[in-house]
């Protein structure tokens, strides 16, 4: 599986015994996701499933960089595929001046100095926040990694 088929939110599983049977996803003797309940989403479906014993889902990563800075291994899609996820790419992680913040209604945009783009947060940067880490990968700037009130040195990240 790709990341790039992965649906975002996901839930992070706390081991790698999942097993399929009878279209339900089990982990730890518990259900993560029944398919054959209603519902086009996992979270939907768990709503329905007439099963008591629900698996814990205690932590949600809502995009690739939360992906990055997780240390899990296991994961459920919000489609209910398994997936496990190895960090394998280097990628730099450079800092740039924040140059311009755009409030809008649903989201901020953040344009920083020598990138043409601007990167969307969901909520405005605290106003000592003057520095934007950049996850470069193959060269090109890709992510808004973090936020800092000090330029912090460039580095690495392995994600």
């Amino acid at each position: 599986m790709k990341l790039s088929d992965v649906q975002f939110p996901i839930y992070v599983l706390h081991t790698d015994e999942v097993e399929k049977r009878d279209g339900i996803l089990w982990c730890e003797g518990a259900v993560v996701d029944d398919t054959n309940a209603p519902g086009t989403t996992m979270g939907q479906r768990r709503l329905s499933t007439p099963h008591k014993n629900l698996y814990d889902l205690r932590h949600m990563i809502d995009g690739f960089v939360a992906l990055s800075k997780h240390r899990g291994k296991f994961f459920v899609d919000s489609t209910g595929k398994f997936f496990r996820y190895e960090k394998s790419t280097i990628a730099k992680l450079h800092y740039h001046k924040i140059r311009e913040v755009i409030e809008k209604d649903v989201a901020t945009l953040i344009r920083v100095e020598s990138i043409p783009f601007p990167f969307e947060l969901k909520r405005p940067p605290q106003p000592t926040e003057k520095y934007a880490g950049v996850l470069y990968i193959k060269n090109k700037p890709s992510y808004l990694y973090e936020l800092s009130e000090v330029k912090k040195k460039n580095t690495w990240r392995k994600v």
